[in-house]
């Protein structure tokens, strides 16, 4: 490469960053003074750096950022490349300016918002092109320094979207490959968790484009313990790897990136914006870049004949992933849906398909839908359905204690009112059914019991409270008849209210299954404690009941052994009153140590100055709203 040439260098490395404003001062200082034109992504965790400008420049750079021991052992990928085409792909790969950035993540590893990534200094061991393929063609027999040793527990794991891994991935004799199929990275967290039996005991070798997916994805799987110690990563990625082995070695069809010589951005990383991504394919188009093996992994999603050569124009009507479509059905039609949404069975209405070169049906725009009953699925489905209105959340409401689902409801009418943009809210009784009791006169007048020291029946619009905990004497047999309570209300009640998490616990899985999915759940007092216990489950309730976030209203945590002692991962909203004494029920350091059980980031607060109620007027209606449309 002459040094005169442009060049495009990319290079990413994670690493704790200590002095994040020093390290912004470098890049804005060097970039500025070599003349180099791209994005700069730093973290607290690493940098991300895709950068163009003359070789001779770039390597200036690379030189100065291994000045620093901190980028040391960085693979710098640098390429020649040509000018832009046109101004507009310039702008549009973010080539016409430096853009230099502090951010959370480097690579959004969650579509969870709030979660805490995993450690990346956890991540599996990295292995060269050459140690990766030696191991492959080495299965079966002894590896040394830790490598591993036996082909029966050996498996491959692509890292990468479907669209990627449909047109190329790595193939090995007797050694099983994995394929998440999953739309984006993002993704990737909820398969491993669906499919860690796949993955537990095994040596997991995995692989993606440029190897930054892997750091991430390998560490996660490591944080799951005993069982998941054995991953290992294929340092470089894809590209490094046919660079070694042109030939292909183990890796068969192509490698999906885009290729500088039609553009000015080489996209091994595929870590490129949506928007960005989208707009070169309508302006270039990707291309797939393979070895000199010339077999076709990928098939018309209409036909099923080989094909492997992408289209902007070709896209899931629904999802928006691209799909694979040949010459000759791309001209009877222009709807396609995705393998993802077939399979998942989304109601689009009928899908295209060709048989003996007719085309049998055609998918109709107007008849698209969005209907799911895969709660991740359906989260993770960007709106793009012309002017169909997005997908709202769907939030199960747990009142608190001697409520019931009607008064609950009434009671968040104005909240449900200014949420009915974003949000569904649904309310279910909970399942221990309490006696009606009551504390004096002056509770009589005020609710439908009778006068003080009389016995009757309720009327008949009185109705049943509930209750999601209940205290160890609940016997559980409940009068018909009112009576007066055998002493003065406790506030402090809720402390001995501690049986019935089980009974509760089934109800709530049953709830979901039935009537689900539901994104998220708003618990109130006792309600809250309810979905505390559940976010501490974990794991332990995949499947059964999938929580992508929980807000919590004057909530409290109770000593049960269900809570467990480890901080709790999931994002949640506490709401609660700020004033010592303004909330009678739940005192505000009560519900402000519950928000502190769940890990550092994971949670949002919300302190207002009323009592015991769910504040909906502004500025607490507009943080609801702001935690909420994360997970739109």
């Amino acid at each position: 490469m002459s040094k005169d040439e442009y060049g495009v260098l990319l290079y990413y490395k994670f690493a704790s960053i200590p002095d994040l404003n020093s390290l912004f001062s470098f890049y804005h200082s060097n970039c500025n003074s070599l003349g180099l034109l791209g994005r700069v992504r730093l973290s607290p965790n690493g940098v991300n750096v895709t950068v163009g400008g003359l070789l001779s420049v770039l390597e200036k750079h690379i030189e100065a950022v291994k000045s620093n021991s901190l980028f040391q052992g960085t693979d710098f990928k640098l390429a020649s490349s040509h000018h832009p085409l046109n101004d507009k792909v310039a702008v549009e790969c973010g080539f016409t300016s430096l853009s230099i950035r502090v951010v959370k993540e480097l690579v959004t590893f969650s579509s969870y918002p709030l979660l805490n990534p995993p450690e990346v200094s956890n991540a599996g061991r990295h292995l060269s092109a050459a140690e990766f393929h030696s191991v492959l063609q080495s299965a079966g027999q002894l590896m040394k320094n830790g490598s591993p040793t036996d082909d029966k527990q050996l498996v491959l794991l692509d890292a990468r979207n479907l669209y990627e891994t449909r047109i190329g991935k790595f193939h090995a004799p007797s050694v099983e490959t994995l394929d998440p199929g999953i739309r984006q990275y993002s993704d990737l967290p909820s398969w491993i968790d669906d499919n860690s039996e796949l993955l537990r005991g095994k040596h997991v070798l995995m692989y993606c484009t440029g190897g930054i997916r892997c750091e991430m994805a390998s560490a996660y799987i490591r944080s799951k313990g005993a069982g998941f110690e054995n991953v290992f990563q294929l340092y470089g990625g894809i590209q490094r790897y046919l660079e070694q082995f042109p030939d292909g070695g183990f890796f068969r069809g192509k490698n999906f990136v885009f290729d500088h010589r039609y553009g000015f951005v080489v996209c091994q990383h595929v870590i490129v914006k949506t928007l960005l991504i989208s707009y070169l394919l309508i302006t270039l188009g990707w291309i797939s870049v393979g070895s000199s093996d010339t077999s076709i992994m990928g098939a018309c999603l209409i036909c099923g004949s080989s094909y492997d050569n992408y289209s902007s124009r070709c896209r899931c009507t629904h999802c928006r992933i691209l799909v694979l479509v040949c010459d000759s059905c791309q001209i009877k039609s222009d709807a396609y849906v995705c393998e993802l949404c077939q399979k998942h069975r989304m109601d689009f209405g009928s899908i295209p398909s060709v048989e003996d070169g007719e085309l049998a049906t055609v998918l109709d725009k107007n008849d698209l839908k969005t209907v799911c009953s895969d709660s991740k699925i359906s989260s993770q489905l960007p709106s793009r359905n012309g002017n169909a209105a997005p997908r709202k959340l769907r939030i199960l409401c747990l009142h608190g204690f001697r409520q019931n689902a009607s008064s609950f409801k009434g009671r968040s009418a104005s909240l449900a009112k200014k949420l009915k943009s974003i949000a569904e809210l649904v309310f279910i009784n909970a399942p221990h059914q309490l006696p009606f009791i009551y504390q004096s006169y002056t509770e009589a007048k005020n609710s439908c019991a009778p006068p003080s020291g009389q016995h009757a029946p309720p009327p008949e619009n009185c109705k049943r409270k509930y209750a999601w905990l209940v205290a160890s004497d609940f016997g559980g047999k409940v009068e018909a008849d009112w009576k007066i309570a055998n002493q003065p209300f406790d506030p402090l009640q809720y402390q001995g209210q501690t049986d019935g998490f089980d009974v509760s616990l089934a109800y709530l899985k049953k709830m979901f299954s039935e009537q689900g999915p539901f994104d998220g759940i708003l618990g109130f007092s006792q309600g809250a404690a309810m979905a505390a216990l559940l976010c501490a489950q974990g794991d332990k309730l995949k499947g059964e009941i999938d929580l992508r976030f929980v807000i919590l209203c004057s909530g409290f945590a109770l000593p049960l052994a269900d809570f467990g002692q480890k901080p709790i991962n999931c994002p949640s909203l506490h709401i609660f009153g700020s004033d010592p004494g303004q909330d009678r029920q739940i005192t505000s350091h009560t519900s402000r140590y519950l928000a502190s059980r769940f890990e550092d980031g994971c949670s949002v607060i919300i302190e207002h100055e009323f009592g015991h109620i769910i504040p909906t007027r502004s500025p607490y209606m507009d943080n609801i709203k702001d935690f909420l449309r994360r997970f739109l």
